[in-house]
């Protein structure tokens, strides 16, 4: 395959800076032993700019080109996330997080360690018109540190024209890459339901409005929203993943909460979905005499890749792993907040195949490190392409 030979001969090095990445694992914002090593690295590869602190503790680098820009496009930029998850890690690694409680469960580390390598070659060759923008970003992981850089000024102070981002895929084989046009992953919002009812003996029911029941109810109903407002043709998902109420066993608890997550790829589908929520709510608060309060957040919005640069992606995959091993994938319902990039520039997501490792988020997840020199040679030749010079 065509892997760019420096590349090859760098994965030792990005390895290394994944691993160590790896043992480190920092949470949201508090990235800051992780920021500071991409900003060192990045410093030392002899960056034009290097930038710490935007959107709280985000890492941007610049790197100029040695060829005379043309007319066209002039910068890009390729981000990879830098946060962990709160999730105690079962690997038995050597490696393994050293940070009870920590772990990259989602390659963050990879995707960290990869751009880094990307930045190291470009720094080296310069053979490209225009300005290349490497952006590591925190808080990836439920905190929307890719609206806090936009809103720092991401695009803007850096004159970024384009913007690609990249997570690895486990199920998908090592050396291949698979995208699509469009809503890629969904939009993730979140619903905290209050219900008080009416506690008393649990012998004596009919003298109680029973927030479990209440609680059992307004679960039920809202699955009907999917099966039955939603066009079949239409994705939805609607998932109550935490009951609480009572603790004992002869008590019918005053109250009870629900917390869960809505995912959709559409904002028709999000803003209808959304609606019913609040009548379905309303409707079993009416018929149970029950007290309902509900908090619907709207989270991260649909990551939906943009045709012209989702070509750009495809073509660049190609040249690295063959046209033959660049697929093109189903969206998904899993959310991912380089949405707020999609939405302030044009550019895409692309998904490199992590092999057969545990699922995203599992204990047992490792980045497989067998990946990392087609990651970075998609970065390096998206670059090239991308901004030669005219």
């Amino acid at each position: 395959m065509p892997i760019v030979n420096r590349v090859a001969d760098l994965q030792s090095d990005i390895q290394a800076w994944r691993r160590d990445i790896h043992q480190h694992p920092e949470l949201l914002y508090d990235v800051h032993r992780t920021a500071a090593f991409v900003a060192d690295r990045l410093r030392e590869f002899g960056c034009d700019e290097v930038v710490t602190g935007l959107g709280q503790t985000g890492v941007v680098g610049v790197i100029k080109g040695s060829k005379p820009a043309g007319e066209g496009l002039k910068v890009i930029g390729m981000r990879a996330d830098m946060d962990a998850l709160p999730v105690e890690e079962q690997t038995n690694l050597p490696y393994a997080s050293k940070i009870s409680g920590k772990m990259h469960a989602c390659g963050h580390d990879g995707h960290t360690a990869m751009l880094l390598g990307a930045a190291r070659y470009l720094a080296e060759t310069r053979n490209f018109a225009g300005d290349a923008v490497v952006i590591f970003q925190p808080a990836e992981e439920g905190g929307a540190g890719g609206a806090a850089m936009v809103k720092d000024g991401l695009m803007e102070r850096f004159g970024i024209e384009q913007v690609y981002g990249m997570h690895n895929g486990p199920g998908i084989p090592v050396g291949s890459f698979a995208i699509r046009p469009g809503p890629i992953m969904a939009a993730t919002d979140e619903v905290d339901i209050m219900i008080e009812g009416l506690g008393g003996h649990a012998a004596r029911p009919h003298k109680c409005i029973d927030s479990v029941l209440v609680g059992a109810q307004v679960i039920t109903a809202l699955q009907s929203i999917v099966a039955r407002s939603v066009d079949p043709l239409e994705s939805a998902v609607i998932s109550i993943c935490e009951f609480h109420a009572g603790n004992a066993r002869n008590v019918i608890p005053q109250t009870a909460i629900l917390r869960g997550t809505i995912r959709t790829l559409s904002p028709e589908v999000r803003k209808l979905v959304e609606k019913r929520v609040h009548e379905v709510v309303a409707g079993v608060a009416q018929i149970t005499g029950a007290k309902i309060d509900l908090h619907y957040k709207r989270n991260y919005p649909v990551v939906n890749n943009h045709a012209a640069e989702t070509e750009v992606a495809r073509r660049i995959a190609k040249q690295v792993a063959g046209e033959a091993n660049v697929h093109e994938m189903p969206p998904l319902m899993g959310g991912e907040d380089f949405a707020y990039m999609l939405e302030a520039r044009p550019g895409a997501f692309i998904f490199c195949g992590n092999g057969d490792s545990a699922g995203l988020h599992h204990p047992a997840y490792n980045f497989n490190d067998e990946a990392i020199v087609y990651g970075t040679s998609y970065w390096v030749k998206l670059v090239e392409e991308q901004l030669a010079a005219s």
